[in-house]
């Protein structure tokens, strides 16, 4: 390691050590993955069912969105009934003050 004059670690030193540390880190990752691809290997019912999991859950995204679409235009046709509805009521109010 290079130290600068004042005995602290060079911008070099200090880069290589964060890179060594980012390497560290990716091997652990890439270790973990093949552990995971082995044992997904060595069952295979466990493949299929994580590819049937991952099936349910598209499914499952594109009704939430469809159910969020829907929500969305309930909630604008909501807005224009009771916008609707409180015209209504006050013209009401209004015949009613002028009959009387």
């Amino acid at each position: 390691m290079t130290v600068d004059e004042h005995n602290e670690p060079s911008d070099d030193a200090q880069r290589v050590a964060e890179l060594q540390k980012q390497v560290d880190g990716m091997e652990s990752q890439i270790t973990e993955m093949n552990r995971t691809r082995e044992a997904t290997e060595e069952n295979p019912n466990l493949s299929l069912e994580v590819q049937s999991l991952k099936e349910k859950i598209d499914e499952h995204s594109k009704q939430l969105e469809q159910s969020a679409e829907k929500l969305s235009q309930l909630q604008s046709e909501n807005t224009i009934l009771r916008d609707q509805n409180q015209a209504c009521s006050m013209a009401g109010n209004n015949k009613r003050r002028f009959n009387t």
